[in-house]
This record gives C-alpha cells, sequence and structure tokens, in this order.
C-alpha cells in the first residue's frame, strides 16, 4: 500500500507506533502532488520546506515521547483564504496575489498547536464568489472523477484534493454552499458548524454574517478530528459565540436507533435529477435499517432562505470589496464582478428584509427540531456538470439545497450517498439543531459505516 492510501487514522496509528515517520508521510504527499497535481491544478502553493521542517520536528517530538495527538505529523492543506504567516495567501484573487500575511489564522495556529504538517495552499473560486472553481487567474481545478468536470466551490481545491490523495484534511468555508458543494461533487465529507463555532479570526472573508469556516476529509471520523481541533471560542472574533465544546469522538458510534428524521419531500427539494432524488430515498431506508423514524416533511420557507442568503452574500462582498470594485474593476473576473455588481445595487429596503427573514426562519428552524433529531436532503439537485457553463447560473443552480442552512447558522454536514450512472458522486446533506454538531456526526457516521461510498476511489 501507499502511504498516501492511508487514512487519517491509519495514518496517525503507524506515526504515533513509528511504524512510519511524519518525514516519510510529508515526502510521499510531496512526491504525489507533484505527480499528479498539475492534471488537477488542487495547489495554487505548494510549501515544500515548510512541509518537511515541521515534519522533522513532529518526527523529533514523536521520539522523545511528547505526542500530541491523531494530527501530530499528519499533512493537510488549506483553502487560499485562511492566512498563513510568511506564506502567499491569495483568496483566489488578482488583488492578494502578493499577500503574505504577518499573522496565522486563529485555526491555523490550532492546528499548528496540534502537530499538523502543512503540505500547501488550495485553489478555490475567486475571493469564495461563486461555486465552480473555475478561477481565472490561477486556472480552473478540476474534478479527479472526470476532469472535464467541475470540482465544485468554492472550496474547490480542498475537496479535489482530498479524493486525490494529496492531503489527509483540509479546512474549507462555506457561504453559501462551499464547502458542501464541492464535498458532494468530488465525493467525500464536508462540514460547515454552526455559525459562531469556529473562529472566523484571519479568514478573508466573502461575507462577515455568513462565512462558516469548516473540515473537509475523506471519512467521517476525519472530520470529527479536525473540527475537535480548531472548535472554540476565539474573543477576538467578534462571530465567535463562547458555547462549551463536547467531545466529537465519544459519541460517535453510539447509533441513531430510535432518532426522528426529517426527510425534506417538498416540492423544493424535489427539484432536482432524477438520480440524486432516487440516492437520496434509497439513504433514508439505510436509515431506518439503523433504527431511525423517517417523516416527511416541508421545510419553511426554503426558497426564501436561499434567495435570502444569495442577497446578503454578495451585499457583504461588494461592501468588502468596494474600493477594489471602484479602482480596478478589471482586475476581477467576469462572473464575480456581476455578481459584486448585484450586490452593490441591493437596497438597503431589500437588506434589511433580508436580515429580518433570518432572524425569523433561525427562530422557525430551531422549532422545527425541536421534533426532530437530524434532517436529510440532498446537497446539490445534480451531479458535477461540465466546465464552461455560466457561473451564475451554476451558483443559482448549485446552492439551492445548502444556502437556507447558511442563512439560518445551522450545523450541515455533506457526504456520498452513491454514484450516477456516469460513475460521478452524490452527496447527501444532513442538518441538526443549532450547536450539535456532535449529533450530526453521529448519524453520518452510522450511515457511512452503513455503506462505504468513500472507499470507491477516482482512476487517477
Amino acid at each position: 500500500m501507499e502511504l498516501t492510501d492511508l487514512d487519517l487514522v491509519e495514518a496517525a496509528s503507524a506515526i504515533s507506533s513509528g511504524e512510519i515517520s511524519p518525514v516519510e508521510l510529508a515526502q510521499a504527499y510531496l512526491k504525489r502532488i507533484e505527480l499528479i497535481d498539475p492534471g488537477l491544478n488542487c495547489f495554487l502553493t505548494v510549501t515544500t520546506e515548510t512541509a518537511l521542517s515541521a515534519a522533522r520536528q513532529a518526527e523529533q517530538e514523536i521520539r522523545r515521547g511528547a505526542y500530541r495527538g491523531l494530527l501530530h505529523g499528519i499533512p493537510i492543506a488549506l483553502k487560499d483564504l485562511y492566512e498563513t504567516r510568511g506564506i502567499r495567501t491569495t483568496a483566489g484573487s488578482k488583488f492578494f496575489a502578493d499577500y503574505l500575511p504577518e499573522a496565522d489564522a486563529f485555526v491555523v495556529e490550532k492546528l499548528q498547536q496540534a502537530g499538523t504538517v502543512l503540505l500547501g495552499k488550495l485553489n478555490m473560486h475567486e475571493i469564495a464568489l461563486g461555486v465552480t472553481n473555475e478561477n481565472p487567474h490561477y486556472g480552473a481545478c478540476r474534478n479527479p472523477w472526470d476532469t472535464r468536470r467541475i470540482s465544485g466551490g468554492s472550496s474547490g481545491g480542498s475537496a479535489a484534493a482530498l479524493v486525490a490523495r494529496l492531503c489527509l484534511g483540509s479546512l474549507g468555508s462555506d457561504t453559501g454552499g462551499s464547502i458542501r458543494i464541492p464535498s458532494s461533487l468530488c465525493g467525500v465529507v464536508g462540514l460547515k458548524p454552526t455559525y459562531g463555532r469556529v473562529s472566523l479570526r484571519g479568514v478573508i472573508p466573502l461575507s462577515w454574517n455568513l462565512d462558516h469556516p469548516g473540515p473537509m476529509a475523506r471519512w467521517v471520523r476525519e472530520a470529527a478530528i479536525l473540527l475537535q481541533a480548531i472548535a472554540g471560542y476565539d474573543p477576538q472574533d467578534p462571530a465567535s459565540v463562547d458555547v462549551p465544546v463536547p467531545d466529537y469522538l465519544v459519541s460517535l458510534e453510539q447509533g441513531i436507533k430510535g432518532w426522528r428524521v426529517a426527510f425534506a419531500s417538498d416540492p423544493f427539494f424535489e427539484e432536482a435529477d432524477h438520480e440524486i432524488l432516487a440516492c437520496v430515498q434509497v439513504a433514508s431506508r439505510v436509515f431506518e435499517d439503523l433504527g431511525a423514524y423517517i417523516e416527511g416533511i416541508e421545510l419553511p420557507q426554503a426558497l426564501q432562505a436561499a434567495g435570502a442568503n444569495g442577497l446578503m452574500v454578495t451585499s457583504d462582498a461588494a461592501a468588502f470589496h468596494q474600493e477594489r470594485m471602484n479602482n480596478l474593476p478589471e482586475e476581477f473576473g467576469k462572473d464575480v464582478f456581476k455578481r459584486l455588481q448585484s450586490g452593490a445595487a441591493c437596497s438597503s429596503g431589500e437588506y434589511v428584509l433580508a436580515r429580518r427573514l433570518q432572524v425569523v426562519l433561525r427562530r422557525r428552524y430551531e422549532e422545527l427540531f425541536e421534533h426532530y433529531d437530524i434532517l436529510l436532503t440532498p446537497t446539490t439537485p445534480i451531479a458535477a456538470p461540465e466546465t464552461g457553463a455560466d457561473a451564475v447560473e451554476r451558483a443559482r443552480l448549485l446552492t439551492r439545497f445548502t444556502a437556507p442552512f447558511n442563512l439560518t447558522g445551522l450545523p450541515a454536514i455533506s457526504l456520498p450517498c452513491g454514484f450516477t450512472a456516469q460513475g460521478l458522486p452524490i452527496g447527501m446533506q444532513l442538518v441538526a439543531r443549532p450547536w450539535d454538531e456532535a449529533r450530526l456526526l453521529q448519524a453520518a457516521y452510522a450511515y457511512e459505516q452503513a455503506t462505504g461510498w468513500q472507499q470507491r476511489k477516482p482512476s487517477i
């Protein structure tokens, strides 16, 4: 077996026992990146020397008995909007092409404290405002299952790198679905925590009101391990909330017997390809086999929630990028500038109404979870489409089922639940009440263990 075929837990076990060294593992990943990534374009920056230095430090610490835990010596890569001290952080934009941050993002510090090895920074849709990852400045990130297709976005580099076995874990960001959409289209696990669970400090913003940092991984347990490392209160982040962080691994294997699962079966969630709907329907029966009770429901104002989220995303982004829009509009990609212009044209009245709907729907969705343990929906209405289509229209379509849960700030996870006849991954989305990522992970793990879709790998 190649070292890059080990999953995170297997690699951690081999490192802690001395069977392999962090240096060997880092070298294996750097070699695979060199061989495979030119055909995928997942990485914008490969930090070879930084990675080997961190791997050597981890090796020395472990040899002298200072093992820090499951992430010690584990190679990861970050979406390129997480600020990394002295390492280029572009946000997929020409404006930040030479930006060398003076400090690490809060969660990057936490990953360093856990002993991770940073392989590099990953491709993304420009300024995170899009879902195709067809970046006009740094090139498109291609889907490892079919390089003629999009990887999804905006965290497309993270999802593609994971399924291509170019890193063992990653962080993405999610403002309308940007963790869950590429996870669905590439066949990996992506978790958007509750708004305020993970610090935004040092994450180049798209929307201060809707951005959610979160983990992306090949397996549910790995996502839980990463979330454990990055979750927690940051008093220097005004969006951070001081809520206790549980041990996400304690309840992971306890199953879902007796749980009540709400299955989104209203017309809004039925506007999807038949293969998607069929796979998610089969997934609901797996939950029944695991002892859960399934009940079809209609979600409160899901269409309006998606629309309000889109309005707020573009308006907030236009506010953050206002000076750049005014001074150098030609430096933006066409699709991104079009959406920024739409956001800038939004009236204060429209924005106020969207914020009011956000408050109302947060309460209504919290009430829904007084009756159900989790909600089950498709992640996206379609599997990965071919490149070259209108990116603005793709954003409207692919965020349809994910955006409502950015507006409401609820924790949501995407994980594989099947494949199309063309061999493309299909993702399902699970949603839980605020701050209950543990329940979300528990349900996702139970399903994953009963099915094991992640065992399939693209032929690259």
